[in-house]
């Protein structure tokens, strides 16, 4: 199996979601995140005890940012054709399939793919078991 090249430890500030103050009271409510805009709104004002809000501050480091547990980056794949792109880069970006590939051309991928050893991150979509096997 290919290994990312950059083995750097990737470090989150926070993990935890920002949820959107009082979405938990209402129902109706979505709990992703709103800026608080009224005048008296103690998340607003950060008000010790209050929800915390996002700020730039919790932002990850650059040189990690977007990558995957495994230490590669994402690339979206929607043809083989797209492989040959990452020729040259297959210790830092893996292969992922699009969700709407038909099993015959994720099977023509993933072979291509071990070919130019590329990491498939969801190479297992789709198949099914052999019959004859």
């Amino acid at each position: 199996m290919v290994q990312a090249a950059d083995a750097r430890k990737i470090v989150k500030k926070r993990i935890k979601k920002f949820p959107r103050f009082q979405a938990d009271r209402f129902k109706r409510m979505n709990p992703a995140w709103r800026k608080p805009r009224g005048i008296d709104g103690r998340v607003r004002r950060r008000f010790k005890g209050s929800t915390l809000m996002p700020n730039i501050g919790y932002g990850s480091d650059k040189k990690t940012r977007f990558r995957l547990r495994n230490g590669f980056y994402k690339f979206l794949v929607r043809n083989p054709s797209d492989l040959e792109m990452l020729l040259m880069h297959n210790e830092k970006y893996a292969v992922e399939i699009a969700h709407n590939i038909g099993a015959k051309k994720r099977k023509e991928i993933v072979e291509r793919a071990d070919q130019l050893r590329l990491h498939v991150t969801n190479r297992n979509g789709r198949l099914r078991a052999e019959e004859g096997e």
